[in-house]
């Protein structure tokens, strides 16, 4: 019986359960780029790069190694535009009868694909992904029954079960579960940042490059100086340069931002292990050995491993829960417009200036960022969340709807009214000031509350508290904050929401 095999564009790693018992003589690999996978949000121009570049790179490696592989370009004559239209003509191509396919990270792929059987005439097996080390059925079990879903639960169950800096005695090391307390110091003073490792496009990379410049020149983004890891190699020495030179100083500013660097001691491999280019538990076993050998500190390498096994594992989780009235709920009913600077970055606030820049020309922002920065103000200002989830699956290289979504719909702007997050995460410019060097550059004063030159972030933050004030009050975690809301005085809380709505009018000028 021959069989093709699809492989989807964020599934480039040998260990797809797709490809477990591929058989070399007679089945074929598929990968098609296809314009509905690059348009159905319109993608960074550098995230369309990188994947595209990856999935030929990967199918080079695949060539490589013995396999048949069926690589459909995006100009190819005949090429559909669809996956179901491109694997519908490689069934007819290979007189195949049987597509073998790991399922999609996101919901309408993973839906659509549900229908391909009886569309298509064929048989088709949906594999689960098992690159996660959290099958969806173990976080439904851990989740039943839950008044809430917290991650932190959820991460000390993942710990226990990857082992992951536990001690002899299946106690945490350090005597603790999470060193976040640690990991809170701003920029001070001259630090070396290492930067990410970057490399240097090679022929297949630069005619990628060219074909995104013209097919894709309305797209957010710059394409320029394209710098990604395009391949396993390539990205396995990007984890190696991480652990060696920016982790062990992770830790103590991973929360920081600067307007001097915008990567500081951040990895930047997100965009690898979503697609499949590193594999989450080598990267966290390379943290922790780097701890084990002395290279890196604890509140380091367990606040990176957090991340992994603690955050992106629980969002998936969430997602594949929730989905799919999931990204519908607006429990704070935002309707706010997204302002045009969110696409141009021209805005006097530093902070989003630097931010959205930085999205911009890189395709990044680290997680502070999304969530006090531009999640924040989009929380505050009350901005619809379609608009916001939209600008965030658009504008980053690591987004895939199961990851983004949960921590912009729920983490960032809380629409979620609480399913990922216990409080929303709203914050005034003192929480900029306090972790950047933003405020100092900044036409806006973040020491004023009122008045044409006051930081917007302030006015904001105590108008988006009085206008939830009924639903936060009753917010267990929110009581002291909510108390200062009570005793401000009238006159200044007025002023305060007057200055407020002078910005939500005038939004694209801020």
């Amino acid at each position: 019986m021959a069989t093709v095999r699809l492989i989807l564009g964020d599934q480039l790693s040998p260990a797809m359960s797709s490809l477990a018992d591929i058989d070399p003589d007679t089945d074929t690999i598929l990968l098609a780029e296809v314009m509905a996978e690059c348009t159905y949000v319109k993608h960074h121009k550098k995230k369309i790069i990188f994947v595209l570049s990856a999935m030929r790179h990967f199918a080079h490696e695949l060539e490589e190694q013995g396999y048949n592989v069926d690589y459909i370009k995006l100009t190819d004559k005949g090429n559909t535009g669809t996956l179901k239209g491109e694997v519908e003509r490689a069934l007819k191509r290979h007189k195949a009868n049987r597509l073998v396919v790991t399922r999609s990270g996101e919901f309408r792929l993973a839906e659509d694909l549900e229908t391909w059987c009886t569309d298509l005439g064929v048989d088709v097996e949906l594999r689960d992904d098992d690159r996660f080390l959290c099958k969806l059925d173990e976080f439904n079990e851990w989740a039943e029954g839950r008044k809430e879903l917290r991650m932190e639960y959820f991460y000390r169950e993942m710990r226990r079960k990857t082992s992951f800096l536990m001690d002899q005695n299946e106690k945490p090391e350090g005597g603790q579960w999470n060193f976040d307390k640690d990991n809170r110091k701003p920029i001070k003073g001259d630090l070396d940042f290492p930067g990410p490792s970057k490399f240097t496009p090679d022929e297949i990379t630069q005619e990628v490059i060219d074909l995104v410049n013209s097919e894709f020149a309305d797209h957010f983004g710059q394409s320029g100086s394209f710098t990604f890891a395009t391949t396993r190699s390539q990205a396995e020495h990007a984890l190696r340069h991480f652990i060696q030179h920016a982790l062990p100083r992770f830790g103590d500013y991973q929360d920081a931002m600067t307007d001097k660097d915008p990567h500081l001691f951040h990895s930047v491999i997100s965009t690898y292990l979503n697609a499949g280019l590193l594999d989450a538990h080598a990267v966290c076993a390379a943290a922790e050995n780097a701890y084990k050998n002395g290279d890196a500190p604890l509140n380091a390498v367990e606040g990176f491993i957090r991340q992994i096994i603690g955050w992106r594992e629980f969002v998936r989780g969430i997602y594949w829960r929730e989905m799919p009235d999931y990204k519908t709920r607006n429990t704070l009913n935002a309707s706010a417009p997204l302002p045009d600077f969110f696409w141009t970055g021209e805005t006097k606030m530093a902070c989003m200036a630097q931010a959205i820049g930085q999205t911009r020309d890189h395709a990044y922002a680290h997680h502070i960022q999304r969530l006090m920065v531009t999640g924040n103000f989009a929380l505050i200002a009350g901005l619809h969340p379609d608009e916001v989830n939209d600008w965030y699956m658009r504008v980053y290289s690591d987004a895939y709807e199961w990851v983004e979504l949960p921590n912009t719909h729920g983490m960032a702007i809380w629409a979620d009214g609480g399913v990922v997050g216990s409080k929303p995460y709203a914050a005034s410019g003192k929480y900029i000031d306090r972790m950047s060097d933003h405020c100092s550059n900044c036409a806006y004063s973040v020491k004023e509350q009122t008045g044409e030159t006051a930081c917007p972030f302030n006015a904001l933050y105590w108008d988006f508290l009085a206008r939830h004030e009924e639903r936060f009050k009753k917010n267990g975690r929110m009581g002291l904050v909510m108390k200062s809301l009570e005793r401000m005085n009238s006159q200044k809380l007025d002023a305060t929401r007057q200055r407020a709505a002078d910005i939500l009018k005038n939004l694209d000028v801020v």
